[in-house]
């Protein structure tokens, strides 16, 4: 395996000549840029820029071809990618936020391969997410966003997260799916395995761990097999023991090991019962944030050394769960969660969707492929406990009831372990929610309704969630309520952009939500500040509801949470 992130040539294409001109062939850099990053932070002229740009370097492979399949992986580039080696196009992938894999091995040489990518993310009705979206009365879009985004984050563009280029075996292992289930203090671990050109082999599965050790040799049929493991007094994966057990699944043949894959398992349930989410059996209460992907200088990225930050962080608070609003976040970030014990509710990147019959079919494939790649990346993941299917779409229309249930379905047929949700700011009039396993809704009453009135918001959102939780008799999660504060803003008595203000607004929100006993958990907007896109209520072009800064500095509220969430009652 081979990293190829570092410093590239980048050309920005404003006038779309790259393709006309052969410029996968190569190109006559105009800078250099660092990748990982987004292109929108590196350099003060492609701030605002969302058109074609392209990519490229140059490596050696003095690794052997011989019975290998060679590959290159992409972790995220955004949002339309077009990739070419050596002269010959590889293929393409359309929206960020998920790898994609592309094959190398009849174009690579040992010495002087070219690797060039186009990328663009022109904001369109059409994609997912949208951008430019057409006014109308049913779809409440704030479009006076510059860029034109149709959602509340930057929309940042480039190869966002690493390339790796790696070589696999021609017989080899080619997915692995893990499941648990708990009798008692045994776990049961089932391990179904797929392999490709396999022929009289088997699958070899081993767990280790706190001093236990099974291994299963299964022969594969139909290039594939299920071994069941069976562990007798077992450590279970939850927020305060996040134990890991050690997975090793070897396709073999006459006693040799052709090819092997490692996981880190966490043995655990989670189910819906009533008003509660169970894991383990046991009722547990989500508090935590969003999130986004936001660093200075790198855009939809976060470097080592920020995403740790973000981890001990959410631990200092107290927190335990976070949602990843509004994408699924990096490896590295939910391989973090699976060894701190954080629960993780994994969103597709179909925020502000909307249901106009023009673009609606293509829109519909896009979150069917979106769902699938989540699923298939995170289904291992013990810290993922549910699937969001969007966030915040604007489902007045009809349409949108059959559009949910078809991504529904899709998510139970790759994975009955899991809850399906999804996370709306209508409330009582998000229908969808009859057919999914759990309601979750953004609530801003005293910042964007009542602005300023706490006294007024509060029985409100009282009122509004006893309505919820009466029609749809399901556990509601809170997934984003919070107030703007702009850092070293202050006031007494508190007013809007205040510290205190945004200190007063989240406390009170938590003192009735802790009263409500069909809450399931409360996810204070935001973790930390981040970029959005220019507009007259986002001042700097920031939103500034993180309750640390966006270098990650603590305000008022970050201390009111860390009161509140380490004690009994915080716990619930």
């Amino acid at each position: 395996m081979r990293h190829l992130s570092g410093k590239w040539d980048f050309r920005p294409d404003p006038q779309n000549q790259g393709t006309r001109k052969r410029w996968f062939r190569g190109f006559t850099k105009d800078r250099a840029i660092t990748i990982p990053a987004s292109w929108n932070e590196q350099y003060k002229d492609l701030r605002d820029y969302l058109g074609p740009a392209w990519y490229q370097t140059r490596f050696d492979w003095p690794g052997s071809h011989q019975n290998k399949g060679i590959f290159i992986r992409f972790g995220s580039v955004n949002y339309l990618a077009q990739v070419w080696l050596n002269g010959f196009k590889l293929g393409q992938h359309e929206g960020g936020h998920l790898p994609f894999v592309l094959e190398v091995t009849r174009l690579i040489k040992k010495k002087g391969n070219l690797l060039v990518v186009r990328a663009e993310g022109f904001l369109k009705p059409d994609r997912v997410p949208p951008g430019n979206v057409p006014p109308g009365p049913l779809d409440s879009f704030n479009n006076n966003f510059n860029p034109p985004a149709s959602f509340d984050f930057f929309p940042f563009c480039g190869i966002q997260r690493p390339v790796i280029l790696f070589s696999v075996p021609n017989e080899s292992i080619q997915d692995v799916t893990v499941t648990t289930e708990i009798s008692g203090n045994t776990g049961l671990v089932q391990v179904k395995s797929l392999a490709t050109n396999a022929k009289d082999s088997a699958l070899r599965v081993s767990l280790e761990g706190f001093g236990f050790k099974a291994t299963r040799e299964v022969p594969i049929q139909s290039g594939g097999c299920t071994a069941f493991l069976k562990i007798p007094k077992a450590k279970f994966w939850a927020p305060s023991s996040p134990h890991l057990y050690q997975l090793k699944v070897e396709l073999r043949r006459a006693d040799k090991t052709i090819d092997q894959i490692k996981l880190l398992v966490g043995i655990r349930t989670i189910k819906i019962n009533k008003n509660k989410i169970l894991l383990n059996g046991k009722p547990i209460f989500l508090k935590g944030f969003g999130r986004h992907e936001d660093f200075p200088g790198k855009g939809r990225n976060l470097p080592p050394s920020a995403l740790a930050k973000d981890y001990r962080n959410m631990r200092w608070v107290g927190a335990n769960s976070f949602r990843t609003t509004h994408y699924p976040y990096s490896d590295e970030d939910m391989a973090m969660a699976d060894r701190l014990g954080f629960l993780v509710i994994d969103e597709t990147p179909a925020v502000g969707l909307f249901f106009k019959k023009e673009g609606l079919a293509r829109r519909l494939k896009l979150c069917r492929q979106f769902t699938k790649e989540m699923i298939d990346r995170d289904k291992n993941h013990p810290s993922v406990v549910m699937w969001s299917l969007a966030n915040e779409p604007h489902s007045k229309r009809a349409a949108a009831q059959g559009f949910f249930k078809n991504l529904a379905q899709l998510a139970r047929s790759l994975d009955q372990t899991r809850p399906v949700t999804l996370v709306s700011y209508l409330g009582t009039s998000e229908n969808s929610f009859r057919f999914l396993d759990l309601v979750c809704v953004n609530r801003y009453f005293g910042w964007y309704t009542e602005p300023g009135d706490l006294d007024k918001a509060i029985p409100r959102l009282s009122r509004d969630l006893d309505a919820i939780h009466r029609k749809f008799k399901k556990p509601l999660l809170v997934t984003e309520f919070g107030a703007d504060a702009i850092p070293g803003s202050h006031a007494n008595p508190p007013i809007m952009f205040s510290e205190e203000y945004q200190e007063a607004m989240i406390s009170r929100y938590i003192e009735l939500m802790n009263k409500k006993p069909y809450i399931a958990g409360t996810h204070v907007w935001n973790l930390c500040d981040f970029r959005t896109a220019q507009a007259t209520h986002r001042p700097n072009s920031m939103n500034y509801k993180g309750v640390f800064t966006r270098d990650r500095r603590p305000k008022l509220a970050a201390h009111l949470l860390r009161r509140l969430w380490k004690t009994k009652r915080g716990n619930r």
